[in-house]
């Protein structure tokens, strides 16, 4: 036996099976994309609905990882509350088990021929959707010739006594054993970063003989705990505390169900074995030609079995189970830093709905910022306070800084593979991005008048501080109603929108109006009348951006 061989068919057979897995999951994304975003985005608090609408969505793209990351993405961004991201993430777990039952049905024979008709529709359609298309049929072909290699690669070595040896270590004939295969499992997924490869390579070895029915079992448990490292690293560097409760959640959700398993571990084997039986499967130990072939349907039948009745377990405690996810996350004071920057890294780069949402979520924080920076220079506008007004300068920084780090980072998703509506999604996020650092700068030029006026000791008149006044807050209130909007678009959210701006615009006019008439009755002297139009001209501008940003949030619907 030429022990290379064996290593390089293996290792070649499942990184041709995680590139059919990412493959067939970037297609499905790209071509549902837009479909998943508005189904996770609109679903309602009811538990048992968002759990049927993950297991749905995660069956379509064929990654619980993936599903998990967008809910993260979207619950950083405002799009969802906690609740609702958990309730989906117990349904995202039952949704990737579809995987290994796919895999269980041993259509090995489909491989070359899905290759072949999906590398002919993805390099040679000239529609876009037909690529895509040929994307998932090419990942799928891929997958399953991946399984093909694994299992021949692994094939010589199911009569070599040192590998026997090695492998009746994984026998979970005992809970010393139980845990061993747990801790494998666990440990083989963190490293590959997918389940549904390490149950593949489960079952291409327990196929071979190399693992007994219990021992993948065990071994499955373990990679389910596994996955939520995925879920984990994509909350590194964030400081939205929903984010860290949600991974966290999963976490928990996964490592208490593995632990009831592994407490009901030979009655759980059990209940897989009589529940396959009875679906007409053949024996678990029944061999053809060297290969046990029936085993792959009893691990997947095991794999979706564990999922759906943790599923069933945690509905019910779904409170219990957020108030753990939230005592064992950073707490809100530790997480939440205003002027923090964001952190972006290359964890949602295989997910853009995730990766913009994550971008949508930071836009929110700029208009929040920018609601900030107006609301301390306006009120300085009557405490003529210069201490307080000073604090424009560290609100503009962050809003330019910002700005820059959105920009490049929307830049870098736009070059990676997106489809058209995430292409348009961009355009629309840049539109916002650029409107909320125009925004800061008409804050800045305002916040310079007031300063002139305090350090100068200029004098307004009653009418034109009420007038300042009143302009103010239709502004104020136009920017809370975009940055809100961004969050999520009533109805008549564009007619509110044109009228708030048609208002800014009509009170400016009467403003100027009235300072005019002032100026020549002699009421008002030309250089506060300078500051006063100056700050009059800035507030219409923060309104015109606002109708800008509403305009983007409406074309991005």
């Amino acid at each position: 036996m030429n022990i290379t061989n064996v290593i390089i068919q293996t290792l070649g057979g499942l990184g041709l099976f995680i590139l059919g897995m990412n493959m067939m999951t970037e297609g499905l994304q790209m071509s549902a994309g837009n479909r998943i975003k508005k189904v996770l985005s609109a679903i309602s608090s009811n538990r048992i609905i968002g759990c049927a609408t993950g297991a749905g969505v995660t069956a379509v793209i064929q990654s619980s990882s993936a599903t998990t990351v967008m809910l993260i993405g979207f619950v950083g961004a405002g799009m969802m509350t906690l609740q609702q991201a958990v309730g989906v993430v117990l349904g995202a777990n039952m949704g990737t088990t579809v995987t290994a039952q796919l895999i269980a049905f041993k259509l090995t024979k489909a491989a070359l021929p899905a290759i072949a008709i999906g590398v002919s529709m993805k390099f040679f359609s000239k529609k876009r959707k037909f690529r895509y298309i040929g994307e998932i049929i090419l990942g799928f072909g891929l997958l399953f010739y991946g399984m093909t290699i694994m299992k021949h690669g692994l094939s010589p070595i199911k009569s070599d006594p040192a590998f026997i040896s090695f492998f009746t270590h994984f026998d979970a004939s005992g809970l010393g054993g139980i845990l061993l295969c747990v801790a494998m499992g666990a440990i083989l997924t963190i490293m590959v970063q997918s389940s549904s490869a390490t149950v593949g390579l489960t079952m291409a070895l327990a196929t071979q003989g190399l693992l007994t029915f219990p021992g993948a079992m065990a071994l499955v448990l373990g990679e389910n705990i596994g996955t939520t490292i995925t879920a984990e690293i994509a909350t590194i560097g964030s400081t939205n505390i929903n984010a860290h409760r949600t991974a966290r959640a999963h976490t928990l959700f996964n490592v208490i169900g593995v632990g009831i398993m592994v407490a009901l571990f030979p009655f759980f084997v059990k209940i897989i074995e009589f529940i396959t039986l009875q679906m007409g499967a053949g024996s678990v130990n029944e061999v053809v030609k060297g290969d046990m072939i029936n085993i792959s349907r009893y691990i997947a039948n095991g794999h979706t079995m564990f999922n759906v009745i943790n599923a069933m377990i945690f509905l019910i405690f779904l409170p219990w189970l957020i108030k753990a996810a939230i005592f064992l996350s950073p707490k809100e004071e530790e997480a939440e830093d205003c002027f923090r920057l964001p952190h972006f890294d290359n964890t949602f780069m295989d997910s853009p709905v995730a990766a913009l949402a994550q971008v949508h979520g930071e836009i929110i924080r700029m208009g929040e910022m920018a609601q900030a920076e107006l609301k301390n220079t306006v009120n300085c506008i009557n405490n003529r306070n210069l201490k307080k007004l000073g604090k424009w300068k560290r609100y503009e920084d962050f809003l330019d800084t910002m700005q820059k780090e959105l920009l490049s980072y929307l830049t870098t998703i736009s070059q990676g593979g997106v489809n058209e509506y995430e292409a348009q999604e961009i355009s629309a996020l840049m539109r916002m991005t650029n409107n909320m650092e125009r925004i800061g700068d008409s804050i800045e030029s305002i916040a310079k008048f007031v300063e002139n006026r305090i350090e100068n000791n200029i004098k307004f008149s009653g009418i034109a501080l009420s007038d300042l006044n009143k302009i103010a807050n239709e502004v104020m209130k136009f920017l809370e109603f975009v940055t809100f909007g961004m969050q999520g678009k009533n109805k008549e959210f564009m007619e509110i929108a044109h009228s708030m701006e048609n208002r800014i615009d009509a009170m400016r006019e009467q403003m100027r109006t009235g300072h005019v008439d002032r100026l020549r009755s002699g009421d008002c002297s030309v250089e506060p009348g300078l500051i006063f139009m100056g700050m009059l001209s800035n507030f219409e501008k923060i309104g015109d951006y606002c109708l800008n940003i509403a305009q983007a949030i409406a074309s991005n619907k």
